[in-house]
């Protein structure tokens, strides 16, 4: 078993697209919090899937999908019916902050995910000369692009877990205030 669980059938689904360049981090993040343990990744060819369940009420379709430019046109295939955004920076890549940065803006525009939250995670926090969340959060403009909806940066490191549990807690948090607000609760929130 992971860090976070994934055994409740009657657990209220939701799903998570989880975003960002080549290398930043994304499927070892992902198994690490699935498997909790490191896992050898190699640059996705298309997608993971993985469902993860972080309370007795809730769990997570977590789709990881490839970063590479020629993929990142076929993000927004991906954005219907979800429920959250978890974008990862890798917070070493200078050279390309500003692609990121510029891609993490083009998907807030999709139509599906308007209102969606958004958990931004700074990669990489291990490797000397990071840049911050704080830096990322401005960099990334965060507080202007996101206003319309919940949003969350978080300093992580996919290698060794530190930061993951606290960004998809607060994810969670806000994923459950979105479908109460939408009116999509069930029995297990009122019962957990």
């Amino acid at each position: 078993m992971g860090l976070l669980s994934s055994k409740n059938p009657k657990a209220k689904q939701a799903q998570i697209l989880l975003l960002g360049l080549d290398s930043a981090g994304k499927s070892t993040l992902l198994y690490k919090l699935k498997l909790a343990k490191d896992i050898v990744t190699i640059p996705t060819i298309g997608f993971n899937v993985e469902m993860i369940e972080l309370e007795k009420s809730l769990s997570f379709t977590v789709w990881d999908v490839g970063g590479q430019e020629k993929m990142r046109p076929m993000w927004g295939y991906y954005c219907e019916n979800t429920d959250g955004l978890v974008y990862v920076v890798d917070s070493t890549d200078k050279q390309r902050l500003e692609d990121s940065r510029r891609e993490f803006e083009h998907i807030l525009k999709n139509e599906h995910i308007k209102n969606v939250p958004v958990v931004l995670l700074a990669n990489k926090q291990d490797v000397p000369g990071a840049l911050s969340a704080e830096d990322i959060t401005r960099t990334f403009n965060v507080q202007r692009l996101c206003s319309d909806r919940n949003w969350y940066v978080q300093p992580c490191c996919a290698v060794t877990g530190a930061g993951l549990i606290e960004a998809f807690g607060k994810l969670t948090t806000f994923v459950k205030s979105r479908m109460k607000s939408r009116g999509d609760t069930s029995a297990f929130f009122k019962q957990n």
